[in-house]
């Protein structure tokens, strides 16, 4: 959430950023909200000022009884009653104003850092670098979804969406055999990658109450995107950012403890309503998914060095799976509701012939931290102040899985298609071929 402060002494500022992210109405909402804050600070001190006048008034009125005084002390008892009537007006008035410039308030995204580029859609995203050859396919290379059919016991799917789709529906995906090793082992290089870069493991519940949302910027942004269980108002995470990020909500951090660094893996829920189209075939999208997340708590002036090592740490995961890839910084219209700067990674999915993003890393400055009252104590001047948020997909394992079935295709000497596993993972999942 935006501050109040910085908006109104940073009009013009915070007007470009919003635009630079296509917000619409912008101008008009801040406008409102700075008339209403406006609003806000003339009633507060009016009401500041008639409750001084009326103690004052209250103390006066003893002096004046004890002087004999008695009509004059009658007369400032009415005026004293007059007053406490209009101090409830005004407390009421601030009430409801206070109310609107915060219903406001929260409908205004975080601003983009100044190395936004500018644009509306991921064809304007900036491509900051790119690594790795595409790998050449044999002849009769296929997608990953038509791979997958083949690998299994008895000749079976190790992925199976029709089974999926008979149980729950479209986008729940069932892993067998080979397939599920695959997965964990995957989750299990992750998780043992972060431990090793020094993100304390967690494992956080996977649904969350409205606080944790709203304090995320999950909600009121994205509520038709996330899974709600009606009876308990619970949501299904879309991300286990929300709920570790949330062990920290109304915390005041001590500054020797900083800064944190977390990792945890969770299934992730989402509805991705309004997807349809060739490209969320297969493990392209899906409704539920794994990953793994690395999210980190950090003092301002350190933020924007830990967000470029978190992505380096990211690029080293995709390097040790030896896939290509790209890093992307999006642009304004591309980025999310919370976030200030946010880089995409995307790996090459041969067997599509597209590139696949895998993962979102992002600073979200003090959004989140202004949201969640997440604060620090600085040990010598002892004041408190928000801190930054970060986090990333450390990785999500869908287009991952996607990308590693079908750029390790290869022919095998009695002329089959076969899958070569990464060297990295072949521990973790205790074979080194799909045939």
């Amino acid at each position: 959430m935006l501050q109040i402060p910085f908006i109104r002494e940073n009009k013009e500022v915070t007007l470009a950023a919003l635009r630079k992210k296509h917000v619409a109405n912008a101008e008009a909402t801040v406008e409102q909200l700075l008339s209403l804050d406006s609003q806000r600070r003339d009633t507060q001190k009016e009401l500041d000022d008639t409750l001084a006048r009326s103690n004052a008034m209250a103390k006066e009125i003893g002096g004046l009884m004890k002087a004999g005084k008695k009509e004059e002390a009658e007369a400032a008892k009415a005026e004293t009653a007059n007053l406490k009537v209009r101090a409830k007006e005004l407390g009421d008035t601030l009430t409801s104003l206070e109310e609107q410039v915060y219903t406001l308030l929260v409908t205004l995204p975080n601003l983009p850092h100044s190395s936004v580029p500018e644009g509306r859609t991921a064809d304007d995203n900036e491509v900051v670098l790119e690594h790795g050859d595409k790998p050449q396919l044999p002849e009769g290379a296929k997608p990953h979804w038509e791979l997958i059919g083949q690998f299994g016991p008895n000749g079976s799917a190790i992925i199976d969406f029709e089974l999926g789709n008979k149980i729950t529906g479209a986008g729940f995906p069932v892993y067998r055999g080979k397939g599920a090793r695959i997965q964990r082992a995957l989750i299990n290089f992750f998780l043992q990658q972060a431990s090793e870069a020094g993100y304390l493991e967690i494992q956080p519940p996977i649904v969350i109450n409205e606080a944790s949302g709203f304090g995320t910027g999950q909600l009121p942004d994205k509520e038709g995107q996330m899974y709600f269980a009606t009876e308990d108002k619970l949501y299904l995470i879309p991300t286990a950012e929300v709920p570790i990020t949330n062990l920290y909500r109304d915390v005041i951090v001590a500054e020797t403890d900083l800064p944190i660094k977390n990792a945890g893996y969770t299934p992730c829920f989402r509805r991705e309503a309004g997807s349809w189209g060739a490209h969320v075939r297969g493990l392209n999208r899906l409704h539920q998914f794994d990953k793994v997340e690395i999210v980190r708590v950090e003092k301002p002036e350190n933020s924007y060095a830990a967000l470029e090592e978190m992505s380096q740490y990211v690029q080293g995961l995709l390097q040790a799976l030896e896939l290509p890839y790209r890093v992307l910084r999006l642009c304004g219209g591309d980025m999310g509701f919370a976030s200030a700067l946010t880089y995409d990674m995307e790996v090459w999915s041969a067997g599509q012939g597209r590139w696949l993003e895998v993962s979102s890393v992002s600073n979200f400055e003090t959004f989140q931290a202004n949201r969640l009252k997440l604060r620090y104590k600085e040990d010598r001047a002892g004041k408190t102040q928000l801190l930054h948020t970060l986090n990333g997909s450390a990785l999500a394992l869908p287009r991952i899985l996607a990308a590693i079935l079908e750029n390790n295709q290869f022919i095998t000497d009695e002329g089959k298609l076969a899958i070569r596993i990464p060297k990295v993972l072949v521990p973790y999942c205790g074979f080194e071929v799909l045939e």
